[in-house]
């Protein structure tokens, strides 16, 4: 693939494409990629069959908002940087813009006993649950990768502090170099316009952050360095997309007192009803919590993550998913995760929401929805406002 000259008109161009699709993909990071394949590949032919596959592997492949970071890649393909932050920002502004609009809106509310919030709770255990179930199925296949699951689940529940969830990461790619030497590697390759050099920097930071957020968050103890902190995690940690991140955001800012447990889920119930990435979830916390900026400080750290991996990654995705060691310690981070994930899952949210029968199962019913009927997440929304109503009134 060879690097264009950017011109205004090929940003100009991107910024349209992907505001339209910012505006109309609903449905999460599966349907976003089936958008953005109709839309970038076969009617435009930015890229061929071959490299968008190639871009969503190494998506899938990396922590982050799958999707984003999928339209980052094709910006940069496209456009450079400049067209990748082009893509991102047409991509994702319509979402940030209405989660902070319904958090200004909210603020002046007092909805501590509304019928509609308590439906919208139990909405985010039926969806959670559910986007777990699918992520232990495809990342924890065998007994050695549920056994890595297992312990870091323990790990997190029994020893809940700032550096845990990084130390158990660790651990488990600790673990999956030494224990898992995949066979099997994709063998097709491509090449992206970022030099290697570029890609070293950026990985690093990514990194640094990852260390130096927390010891600065125990040091000083400073608000904007703390929300900083737990969106960057959250971002950097999650594999699978925007549902499964509902539970680290959680256990990050309920506890510490940021936000109530109704203010968070009903921002999680909004941005299901909302186009683009679930990951602007948290313009809506750090809205409820400092205000516009803070809904601009959190969109920030949370996205920050996805930018630097993919930036890092592109030229090196190559040697990475040849190397089998490499592969082996991602394995043993990806079993991790879903420990970790099932672990945040129990508590708060399970225990802070489903507390008698009729709890369990509306939540049991609203599963179904998902999981069986194949409904989409908007229609959980609705069901759960009219049936968290109906049950309020009872």
């Amino acid at each position: 693939m060879t690097t264009q000259r950017v011109t205004f008109k090929t940003l100009l161009e991107i910024l349209f494409v992907s505001t339209r699709l910012g505006l109309t993909s609903f449905g999460g990071p599966v349907a976003h990629l089936g958008y953005f394949h109709e839309e970038y590949v076969r009617r435009r032919k930015w890229m061929d069959e071959k490299a968008y596959a190639d871009l969503v592997a190494l998506c899938q492949f990396l922590p982050g908002p799958a999707s984003s970071q999928v339209g980052i890649g094709i910006g940069i393909v496209r456009g450079g940087i400049l067209g990748g932050i082009t893509s991102f920002i047409g991509f994702t502004t319509p979402s940030v813009v209405a989660l902070i609009l319904f958090a200004l809106l909210l603020s002046g509310l007092d909805v501590s006993d509304a019928g509609w919030l308590y439906g919208l709770k139990v909405v985010a255990v039926a969806i959670v649950a559910h986007a777990i179930l699918g992520m232990a199925s495809k990342l924890t296949p065998d007994t050695k990768t549920r056994t890595i699951a297992f312990f870091a689940l323990a790990g997190v529940l029994l020893w809940q502090t700032t550096f845990s969830q990084v130390l158990f990461i660790l651990l488990a790619a600790l673990a999956g170099f030494l224990l898992f030497k995949p066979d099997h590697l994709d063998a097709k390759s491509s090449a992206f316009p970022i030099s290697k050099r570029l890609g070293a920097v950026l990985l690093s930071i990514f990194g640094a952050l990852l260390v130096i957020l927390p010891i600065l968050r125990e040091t000083f103890e400073n608000q904007t360095i703390a929300l900083f902190d737990s969106f960057y995690r959250a971002g950097a940690l999650v594999f699978g997309g925007g549902h499964v991140v509902l539970p680290l955001l959680e256990r990050e800012l309920v506890p510490a007192g940021f936000l109530s447990e109704e203010a968070f889920l009903a921002g999680y119930g909004a941005a299901q009803a909302v186009p683009g990435p679930l990951f602007t979830f948290a313009s809506y916390l750090g809205t409820v919590i400092n205000g516009v900026p803070g809904g601009i400080l959190a969109t920030v750290a949370i996205f920050l993550p996805a930018f630097l991996l993919i930036l890092g990654a592109l030229p090196f995705w190559d040697a990475l998913r040849h190397n089998p060691k490499v592969a082996g310690a991602l394995i043993g981070v990806n079993a991790a995760v879903v420990g970790i994930l099932i672990a945040a899952f129990y508590s708060p949210i399970f225990t802070s929401t489903v507390n008698d029968a009729v709890d369990f199962v509306f939540a049991a019913f609203l599963f179904v929805m998902i999981a069986y009927w194949k409904l989409p997440p908007w229609a959980l929304v609705i069901a759960g406002v009219l049936g968290g109503t109906l049950i309020n009134l009872m």
